[in-house]
């Protein structure tokens, strides 16, 4: 069953559509699922799905709404040039987390809470598992800001994933990640490159992506899902 989108009022009071899917059979936990640049688009909406499928219940803020309501765009250069420019110029990552704090709270009194993100979402789950206490756990896909936010450790079991040839996520970021050791975070790399989770984009390799979400899902169960 497909979810849809409502409203959400977020800690600064601004109103941002939220994808919504409940979960089918019991429930396992809930479940925010962040972004790419793309927005919440179809993609992003099927990964919530299929995640509510599994049994959790999922929340996808569009993050970029009040810069860009509704925004959604291609994997094409135009796309991305228009992605970009939104997660590095116009909308702060600090706010980016306290969306992400405002839904966690939206599903704590439920139950356990994780989150998973992608490509820009990636490095907001890291910084979700660094800041927000209610998350249990954190999977973190290609993140490439997170070779630099290594100030502080996640504060939950978190898991990273990166592709050896993202050209984007050079391997000696992916180092850097590693040799942090924190004691909570595990880091897996694929052969693939950026985006292998995504079926609509260039690099997808179902080998990895199926590894991976079969990694999340063991994550989240290991730690309350």
């Amino acid at each position: 069953m497909a979810g849809q989108f409502e409203q959400m009022t977020m800690s600064d009071e601004a109103v941002v559509a939220v994808y919504h899917a409940e979960p089918e059979g019991g429930r396992r936990g809930g479940l925010v699922v962040i972004q790419e640049i793309f927005g919440v688009n179809a993609h992003i909406r099927s990964v919530a799905d299929e995640y509510a499928a599994e049994g959790y219940e999922v929340l996808a803020p569009a993050l970029f709404d009040r810069e860009a309501p509704g925004f959604e765009v291609g994997y094409d250069g135009e796309g991305i040039a228009a992605g970009v420019k939104l997660a590095r110029q116009e909308h702060p990552i600090a706010l980016s987390v306290a969306d992400v704090r405002t839904c966690v709270e939206a599903l704590a009194a439920k139950g356990p809470v994780f989150v998973v993100g992608y490509c820009y979402g990636g490095s907001i789950a890291w910084r979700a598992a660094q800041n927000i206490a209610e998350v249990a756990a954190a999977s973190s896909y290609y993140g490439s800001m997170v070779p630099g936010l290594l100030d502080d450790a996640p504060q939950c079991p978190t898991i990273c994933h990166f592709g050896r040839n993202d050209h984007g996520i050079p391997m000696d970021g992916v180092e850097k990640v590693i040799a942090a050791a924190f004691p909570n975070v595990e880091v897996f790399v694929y052969e693939a490159g950026h985006g292998f989770n995504c079926g609509e984009r260039p690099d997808y390799d179902a080998a990895s992506a199926g590894l991976a979400k079969e990694r999340t899902l063991a994550l989240f169960r290991a730690n309350g899902g």
